[in-house]
């Protein structure tokens, strides 16, 4: 089955390609830099060492699935019910239709759309680990993949970000003519809005970096320091 594209209708991706061009015009920055976000985290980051009660307990929940507790997971335990409600959802996603490497691409592709610079670079390092490789890293940035339902995820996922979700008749049928069933579109909005509340909370937050840091709207120069070190088709 030949990929279908799937975007915005044009009035909405316009607006939001202008958005991303001036994003591009200012620099490695970024636009957010222009908005006068600080370069410090303005939400407290708890400290696992010091944190009481519920969020004790959660903080072991999230050390125990990732080894550490991340920076954002820090942020979150200031509401033991929003870190609570991140963690049960994304468990719940984790048993979905799709399997560990289609999630985190998800994340890829919207992290990058939304000029999330923490959740990009932390869902880089995630998704080699759960075993995406250079190439499919990078594709996900651009909502894109070699397998065809993967790349209609991808797509699709974006789309969502970039409309609001109000996508048109025609965008819901491209998007089962490329393959995806009802419930793969539902899974698709659900992961798309877990990575949302992240990239949001990062954003409002400043929240510190504490992965390999990956820049937004630096793909040209990933895609060249890949093609140096690999023979991918990229």
């Amino acid at each position: 089955m030949a990929q279908t594209p799937l975007f915005p209708g044009k009035d909405r991706l316009a607006r939001f390609m202008r958005y991303r061009i001036e994003a591009k015009q200012i620099g490695p920055r970024t636009i957010l830099e222009q908005r006068k976000i600080p370069e410090m985290n303005r939400i407290n980051q708890i400290e696992p060492e010091t944190a009481t009660g519920r969020t004790r307990d959660l903080f072991k929940t999230v050390k125990t699935n990732y080894g550490s507790v991340p920076n954002v997971f820090r942020v979150l335990g200031n509401s033991p019910t929003a870190l609570s409600g991140f963690l049960s959802f994304n468990k719940a996603l984790s048993e979905g239709a799709f399997d560990a490497k289609i999630r985190e691409q998800i994340a890829l592709t919207v992290a990058e759309t939304n000029l999330c610079k923490y959740c990009l670079s932390a869902h880089t390092t995630i998704g080699s680990a759960v075993g995406l490789t250079n190439q499919e890293v990078l594709g996900a940035r651009q909502a894109s993949a070699s397998a065809t339902e993967t790349d209609a995820i991808l797509k699709f996922a974006r789309s969502v970000v970039v409309s609001r979700g109000e996508l048109s008749d025609t965008e819901i049928s491209d998007a089962k003519n490329a393959g995806l069933n009802d419930g793969e579109i539902v899974e698709t909005v659900a992961n798309v809005a877990a990575n949302i509340l992240t990239n949001y909370l990062n954003h409002i937050a400043a929240t510190d970096v504490d992965f390999p840091e990956v820049r937004t709207g630096e793909i040209e120069a990933a895609i060249q320091a890949c093609s140096n070190e690999c023979a991918c088709s990229y």
